[in-house]
């Protein structure tokens, strides 16, 4: 703008440059702050819903909510998200709650049949299935059977051993078949205060052996003493005489060939478990007890 020239003069007017400037969307009038603020009001509503659902659930429906969200875990139907549904967790292209895409994992292939049947005998297969405990304990009190009548029969073969006889018992227990060495008041298997084997008596416990060696059934060894008192315990008593008497019979199982795994536990009762309970002191309660326990359920041959 130019101003006027006094009058009179020739000097120019003097010329007025008025310079206004105006801010780009500065200051508290733009709108990056907008943006920031509303991610964190977010950030803090997701925080406090987290917050709430921590106070709110129980911890099953918590592992629920976090398996909902790994869809790759694989877990029981009960327990997953939706297991109330009307599938029961479940798709209808699912079966029994596995991943069944490539990318995932699961033992899908162990448990269902390749056919998609299964049945009441689904496990119990003849080979290479999960045996019951039922069919391997029938299987194994067969296999005792067997080893009692030919025990008997080798004793009954032998004159010099057929009066040994009553002194082996066997009997059907719910942990296996216990075979019982027994003393009387005319014989004794062990020396007397000894863990020595009588002759006769090492001879027995060797057929024990054989007869037992091919099976493969754990073996519990126990051993049994009356109720007679040694002079001075603190150097010898009954706990030590039939825990040793015990191991020493294992020491002529294993060398009869019975495998030194087979051995499950070996122990000393001293005279606490009488078979003859009115009278602790009755020679009949110095005994071994060898039990073939059953075996565990096994997959098949």
């Amino acid at each position: 703008m130019a101003a006027r020239a006094p009058h009179g003069s020739n000097q120019p007017p003097k010329v007025i440059v008025k310079k206004v400037y105006i801010e780009g969307g500065g200051g508290h009038h733009g709108g990056a702050w907008k943006v920031a603020y509303a991610d964190f009001v977010t950030a803090m509503m997701a925080f406090f819903l987290l917050l709430w659902l921590l106070g709110a659930t129980t911890e099953k429906q918590r592992k629920a909510l976090a398996d909902y969200f790994s869809p790759t875990l694989i877990e029981l139907k009960q327990n997953s998200a939706g297991s109330n549904g009307m599938f029961g967790g479940s798709s209808i292209t699912d079966a029994d709650n596995y991943p069944h895409k490539a990318q995932q994992t699961g033992t899908q292939a162990m448990t269902i049949p390749v056919g998609a049947q299964g049945g009441k005998r689904v496990g119990s297969g003849q080979k290479g299935s999960l045996k019951s405990r039922e069919a391997i304990a029938a299987e194994d009190r067969k296999n005792f059977e067997k080893i009692r009548a030919e025990l008997k029969r080798r004793l009954a073969s032998m004159p010099d051993m057929a009066k040994l006889s009553k002194h082996i018992r066997f009997v059907q227990t719910r942990d296996g078949m216990r075979i019982d060495l027994l003393d009387d008041a005319n014989y004794s298997m062990f020396d007397l205060g000894t863990t020595q084997l009588e002759p006769k008596a090492a001879k027995l416990v060797e057929m024990v052996g054989q007869a037992i060696a091919p099976m493969t059934n754990p073996i519990m060894i126990r051993g049994h003493t009356d109720s007679l008192s040694y002079g001075d315990p603190k150097s010898m008593n009954n706990w030590m005489l039939s825990s040793s008497r015990a191991e020493a019979t294992r020491r002529a199982l294993a060398k009869a060939g019975v495998a030194e795994g087979r051995f499950e536990r070996i122990e000393g009762v001293a005279d606490r478990e009488p078979m003859i309970a009115d009278n602790p002191a009755d020679p009949r309660n110095r005994r071994v007890a060898v039990t073939l326990l059953y075996r565990r359920a096994t997959f098949g041959e």
